[in-house]
């Protein structure tokens, strides 16, 4: 089978099918999404299984998101960090937060997710520290700024997992002129250098095209 995006999107559905299956509260999540217009740029289904996995292998109980958008990834960390766990989750738009919170609570999970609505700048200086594991997924540009906050919110062995790396492999580029692709490169390269973070990196291709996520370790 020739590697297309096509056949990607094939495998990964298949994936899907095969390791998560039917989910009713998710799939009426997104459906609210779509019905309200917000764009489809939530996690993939394969992705959130990893959220969820990432949290419940690390024992996560506070876990922090930053860049809420319908809740949909938000659900599967609030299930992951079980009764009594807690959930802090940023989000810019007021109106991306009211679709959120529906979703949220009609999943059952309601009492575990706190939804903080402001600039992740703005928000991020006001939260107490303690979060065992930090997903961002939010304004590319800013995600140094996020990476910072992870670490100081975080504590030895916080798990940090930060999205969309891949940028279609326009990270190789030096002469990037793609704010996304820059504020990418740039949050690469502080996992790298910044040694409050021990990182990788895994580029990925599916549903989502060509795009990857970085996995790091507060140290």
């Amino acid at each position: 089978m020739d590697s297309t995006p096509a056949a990607w999107a094939d495998a990964d559905a298949f994936l899907a099918d095969t390791l998560v299956g039917h989910d009713p509260a998710l799939e009426a999540t997104l459906e609210a999404q779509r019905d309200a217009g917000l764009p489809a740029i939530e996690v993939a289904p394969v992705a959130g299984k990893l959220l969820n996995l990432l949290a419940r292998l690390s024992g996560a109980r506070r876990v922090l998101e930053i860049g809420t958008l319908g809740g949909y990834s938000t659900i599967w960390l609030a299930r992951a960090v079980g009764d009594g766990g807690r959930v802090v989750t940023v989000e810019a738009e007021a109106a991306n937060a009211a679709i959120a919170r529906r979703s949220i609570d009609a999943a059952g999970v309601g009492e575990r997710v706190e939804i903080r609505i402001g600039r992740g700048a703005d928000v991020l200086p006001t939260l107490v520290g303690g979060f065992d594991l930090v997903f961002i997924d939010a304004d590319k540009e800013s995600n140094t700024v996020y990476l910072d906050w992870a670490a100081k919110l975080g504590h030895p062995g916080t798990v940090v997992v930060l999205d969309n790396i891949g940028r279609e492999g326009e990270i190789v580029r030096d002469d990037a002129t793609d704010s996304k692709v820059i504020g990418t490169r740039d949050g690469l390269r502080m996992l790298g250098e910044d040694p409050r973070f021990d990182a990788t990196a895994l580029q990925t291709v599916g549903v989502k095209g060509w795009d990857g996520v970085a996995i790091a370790l507060v140290v």
